[in-house]
Formats: structure tokens, sequence, C-alpha cells
């Protein structure tokens, strides 16, 4: 279960859906679905799915329910796949992750479960 502390308001430049990581959009105020470990992502979309130009609750801080693309151990940094869904941040050598926080339990694809959101970057070991 999630427990957020920090929630912000945005525009949703495309669809988002539910459970989601999500980027700074093109604009300011705006914010897209994640869909690479590259992507500057800010945070996670709450519980309702938004569709572009709808106005998005998302999770800044503290701890937020995602929903995960694949098995991840608790722990293990996070960062967006190419459906913005959870999975371990595990760049090549050299490439950064941009990161959006740490597994609270494990969990696998389909999953739903809490992130401790931490934005950061991960760079994959030489």
């Amino acid at each position: 279960m999630g427990n957020p502390t920090l929630i912000k308001n945005y525009t949703a430049e495309g669809d988002i859906a539910a459970y989601r990581i999500v980027k700074f959009g093109a604009a300011d105020g705006g914010v897209a679905q994640a869909a690479a470990s590259t992507d500057l992502v800010i945070g996670v979309n709450a519980e309702l799915p938004v569709v572009a130009g709808e106005r998005v609750d998302v999770v800044r801080a503290g701890l937020a329910d995602v929903e995960f693309g694949g098995t991840v151990a608790r722990g293990q940094p996070v960062a967006a796949d190419a459906n913005g869904k959870a999975v371990v941040a595990a760049p090549a050598a050299n490439v950064n992750a941009h990161i959006i926080g740490f597994a609270e339990v494990s969990a696998v694809a389909g999953d739903i479960a809490p992130v401790l959101l931490a934005r950061g970057v991960f760079q994959g070991a030489a």
C-alpha cells in the first residue's frame, strides 16, 4: 500500500495508465507516461488512468503504488520500461538509467506494489 507524502497536479500530454511512472512533458506543467530508463522521471500516476489533456495527480514523494513489468527483488532500484512499468534498473556499462526509487517488496510482472520514491541516476559498471 502506498503512503504518498507529496502529490502535485499536472496536465497529461498523452494517455497515462494507472500506477505508471511518469516523466516531464514537453511543456512546463505537463507530464507523459515514461517509456524508457533514460526518461527524466518525476513520479507516479495515482490510481486512475487519464487521457491526453486531462489533469493528473502525480505522487512525487513517499511510497507510491506502481505496476511492475518484470521480476524485482525488494530493495532493488527501479526504472521505467517501455510501458511506464517498474523494472530493475540494469543499464549497460557506462550508460545512465534514471531511477524512480527502490522496490519496497519483491514483485513480478503485473503486480502493483509500493516503491519508495527516490529519483536519481544509476550508471552501469564498466
